[in-house]
């Protein structure tokens, strides 16, 4: 599940970081998100999008890279893209999976916080 979740959003962040007047673009035209300027959002969305999974497929802080995505995979159903909510119904299950049930035992947080 981290693995899956990761190829997601990595994929998407990495499109945006590839052409970011493009990615701004698509948040001035397409997306068109009421709070968050074109520039910033794009910006955001693509750190988040690069950060966040990284540190989920690392079990690194996993529980608390969840929830930036987790808002963004909202913001998408609600503002952006509402037609498409089997792939977004699937994004939040997953997360919110790994959010409850943690990284696993192969996972940094698991080395690193281990009850002893």
């Amino acid at each position: 599940m981290r693995f899956a979740i990761f190829w997601v959003f990595w994929r998407s962040g990495n499109l945006k970081a590839a052409n970011m007047d493009m990615a701004i673009g698509l948040f001035r035209d397409e997306y068109k998100l009421p709070i968050l300027p074109p520039g910033i959002a794009a910006y955001l969305a693509t750190a988040i999008e690069l950060g966040a999974p990284c540190l989920i497929l690392a079990g690194l802080f996993t529980r608390l890279a969840t929830l930036p995505l987790i808002a963004m995979t909202l913001t998408i159903q609600l503002l952006v893209y509402p037609v498409d909510y089997p792939s977004h119904v699937l994004w939040f299950a997953i997360l919110v999976f790994i959010l409850v049930r943690g990284p696993g035992p192969y996972s940094l947080d698991a080395l690193l916080f281990r009850k002893r």
